[in-house]
């Protein structure tokens, strides 16, 4: 420009600033033509069909061991339970003597127990835990609480036996506690759990930590009583063990069996759990199975 004359400097200035103008447009619009291209093409690329059916996410669902367990929890904590848990590594005091079972005793040999060493082994029964809540509460009494739990026993497995089950046994310790009570508050349970109109019966029995010991059938939950193949056709069905505590199980854990009495009961969680759903083998309930397991989402 310094070349110019002074008149033609202005028009040359104008035409320089028009072409500068013209070339910022035209890359203007060059810009946005590739940035809306490279838009289209991202959204080809992440297009969704709508009309496909939506994707359903796989959740998981509770084992029927643990709705079994929870069930149980609930009915005796709405009678004002509590729940108890204890060691799975036991000490043979709390899982025998202190039920009245002490060394030597036959009742020893109905349960094939997993030993560590000479004074621990692997829980074969959730009374275990039962006799640290009595020598916990001895002076803080009444006492009613459940012990839900795994237990530990040596057994064939097969299609209605496991080396290792699961128990929930029940512990009532007061003044005047008796066998109605007892047999009151088992039928409530049978009947939340399985039937509104179920009954049931009391046979004799033993239990080392018992005394009147009982086995406890209820009214066949299929058939409600007339038979069928899941009751053989008696129409009753075997569920629980039951009794009154043994006056020297309250005697061991410092409490006054000449004032205090207690009943106490155990059943099966697999036993409700097969009777429940319609397990046929216990076996189902370990081989975590998803195809079993999705049976029971709710």
């Amino acid at each position: 420009m310094r070349d110019l004359s002074p008149e033609e400097k202005p028009k040359f200035g104008q035409m320089v600033n028009d072409l500068k103008n013209a070339v910022s447009a035209a890359m203007d619009k060059k810009r946005a033509e590739l940035d809306e291209a490279m838009l289209n093409a991202k959204l080809l690329s992440e297009k969704v069909d709508i009309t496909l059916d939506a994707y359903t996410p796989k959740f998981g669902s509770m084992h029927p061991l643990t709705l079994v367990q929870k069930e149980i929890e609930d009915i005796f904590i709405g009678m004002g339970y509590n729940v108890a848990e204890g060691p799975e590594l036991e000490s043979d005091l709390y899982n025998f003597t202190k039920a009245n079972t002490p060394e030597g005793h036959p009742a020893r040999d109905m349960q094939d127990t997993f030993y560590v060493d000479v004074n621990h082994l692997l829980r074969s029964q959730t009374t275990a835990i039962q006799m640290r809540v009595l020598e916990a509460e001895a002076n803080n009494l009444p006492i009613k609480v459940i012990c839900p739990g795994k237990v530990y026993r040596r057994d064939d497995d097969d299609a209605t036996h496991s080396h290792q089950f699961m128990q929930c046994e029940g512990l009532v310790i007061g003044k005047n506690i008796t066998v109605a009570d007892l047999k009151g508050t088992l039928e409530l349970m049978i009947r939340e759990m399985f039937s509104k109109d179920a009954k049931i019966r009391f046979r004799p029995s033993y239990f080392p930590f018992t005394e009147p010991s009982f086995e406890v059938d209820m009214t066949c939950h299929i058939c409600h009583g007339k038979g069928c193949s899941t009751c053989k056709g008696t129409g009753w069905i075997e569920i629980l063990g039951s009794g009154m505590v043994h006056p020297n199980v309250l005697e061991m854990a410092g409490i006054d069996s000449k004032i205090y009495t207690g009943f106490a009961f155990g059943v099966g969680i697999e036993r409700v759990a097969m009777l429940k759903y319609g397990i046929t083998d216990i076996r189902d309930l370990y081989t975590n199975d998803v195809r079993f397991l999705d049976g029971f989402k709710k």
